[in-house]
């Protein structure tokens, strides 16, 4: 199983040793904690797990995470960051927006691709509770509004279809990627990145020129 690399999530810059002292400890509980998530899956992993593989005292984890759900926080944060950064590159240009779209995917992509047994444990995660869930609905629904509002600057640019709204395109953005991920990750038989760049060649025509069946179209499928 490939190792789960550091993260590469900004932070503010450390000014004494006592700071960067607390910062890798904090980096090496987090990358511990996803490498067993992804060896022994998310429900039976403790918290002393994550310590011993961290090469800390047990109570050392409350001082960076107060829970263990709090870790899954910090990778969903991780990846809301990267659409946030995409936002933010398509704000500060008046270029294209379908290629800054397709490249966030993409590195979404690279971001899941070295390990989908932990992709597959982060999904088991999610579903283990209702506070959990909670969170997980809640960095959605932020994610969505930002791939939204990527969508409204295509439309502002005359790139992208009108006939939908920008949040129903992120929506619907949100939807299909999410679901290959998921089905990459239980028969991991091909490359994420290559299969991600695939779906995007296969559905950026119809975000720019296509149409859905309206609803009279879709009854007389179903009839048929």
């Amino acid at each position: 199983m490939p190792a789960i690399q550091p993260s590469k999530m900004s932070r503010p810059p450390c000014v004494n040793r006592r700071e960067r002292r607390s910062a890798e400890i904090r980096e090496r509980l987090y990358r511990a904690a996803l490498q067993i998530f992804a060896a022994r899956g998310y429900l039976a992993t403790t918290v002393e797990d994550i310590t011993e593989a961290a090469d800390v005292g047990k109570g050392t984890f409350f001082n960076y995470f107060p829970t263990k759900e709090h870790v899954l926080a910090r990778y969903g944060e991780e990846r809301i960051a990267t659409i946030e950064r995409a936002l933010e590159k398509a704000r500060a240009g008046d270029g294209p927006v379908l290629p800054i779209i397709k490249e966030h995917l993409e590195t979404l992509a690279r971001q899941s691709s070295p390990s989908p047994d932990l992709f597959r444990s982060i999904i088991v995660a999610h579903c283990s509770c209702a506070p959990v869930r909670a969170e997980f609905q809640r960095r959605l629904q932020r994610g969505r509004r930002m791939m939204g509002g990527l969508f409204e600057l295509a439309q502002e640019r005359g790139e992208v279809r009108r006939d939908l709204s920008a949040g129903e395109m992120g929506r619907l953005m949100q939807v299909i990627f999410m679901g290959v991920t998921a089905a990459w990750s239980l028969n991991p038989d091909s490359d994420l990145v290559t299969t991600t760049e695939e779906v995007w060649k296969l559905i950026s025509p119809t975000l720019k020129n296509g149409k859905f069946p309206s609803a009279s179209v879709k009854k007389r499928r179903a009839k048929s």
